[in-house]
């Protein structure tokens, strides 16, 4: 069932599911030698179907946040809340079902199968999902590279793809489970400028589909066009945009109209 054929209630349900909240989260990793605070006590709030953005240089704490987002790493402190479950008391099978059920990833360098087909890898996404009937995997498979437009190279492999044709294969596998959060990690670093533009435009679309989508980015026209924006620097909020509810760096509550 695709979020087109939701019923009100299980609709109502899935955009419940794509609130996101995070509270005093703070990631820091401990040696003999000292204590580095990779994210010091970042609390925001991400509303349905918003596209949000995690702005900042490199070094920031980025990336870092967005694998705490997604569940693929724990937070030393703080806590992060979907639907008002909380990620951090989930154990690692229970986390591992509910991505799978809940946020679609894309990454910056595609993380395609090389061996197998533009649609064969969409369809490995069905399989390991376990979410749709084997029945319709095809045509679910089918009908998300139509979204991306990329239905009529279903049967290429990623080397005969260029970046950008790589990326929107990359962004059906990441919606072909329906999940109601996409998380993107510099989804437009690794390509040309009108490939690019091309790419984040699809993502943009994603939010008229009920979808919240959180992405990455160190480039400012990008981190522009969000609808919410945290700004990084060494770990810390410093700043943020329309949209958005954060608390700065200096602890004083923010909410922007």
């Amino acid at each position: 069932m695709t979020t087109s054929e939701l019923t009100p209630l299980q609709a109502q349900q899935r955009e419940a599911a794509a609130q996101v909240r995070v509270e005093n989260l703070s990631k820091v990793i401990a040696s003999k030698a000292a204590q580095t605070v990779i994210l010091d006590s970042l609390s925001f709030a991400i509303p349905v179907g918003n596209l949000f953005a995690i702005n900042g240089p490199s070094g920031s704490g980025k990336s870092t946040l967005l694998n705490l987002l997604t569940g693929i790493d724990r937070p030393t402190s703080g806590r992060i809340l979907f639907a008002e479950q909380e990620l951090h008391k989930m154990s690692e099978n229970r986390l591992a079902r509910w991505r799978g059920r809940n946020v679609g990833i894309v990454f910056q360098f595609f993380q395609l199968l090389p061996t197998l087909t533009a649609q064969e890898n969409v369809l490995l996404a069905l399989e390991l999902g376990g979410l749709i009937p084997r029945k319709q995997w095809r045509t679910r498979a089918i009908e998300c590279l139509q979204m991306v437009g990329m239905e009529t190279y279903a049967k290429r492999l990623p080397s005969e793809l260029s970046g950008g044709q790589q990326q929107r294969i990359a962004i059906a596998r990441a919606i072909v489970n329906d999940p109601p959060v996409i998380v993107a990690d510099e989804p437009t670093g690794n390509l040309d400028s009108k490939s690019a533009v091309q790419v984040f435009d699809l993502l943009e679309t994603l939010t008229q589909h009920h979808k919240t989508v959180i992405y990455v980015t160190h480039d400012r026209d990008l981190a522009a066009r969000a609808r919410g924006r945290i700004d990084l620097l060494d770990g810390r909020i410093v700043g943020g945009s329309f949209g958005a509810s954060y608390q700065k760096a200096e602890r004083i509550e923010v909410i922007m109209p």
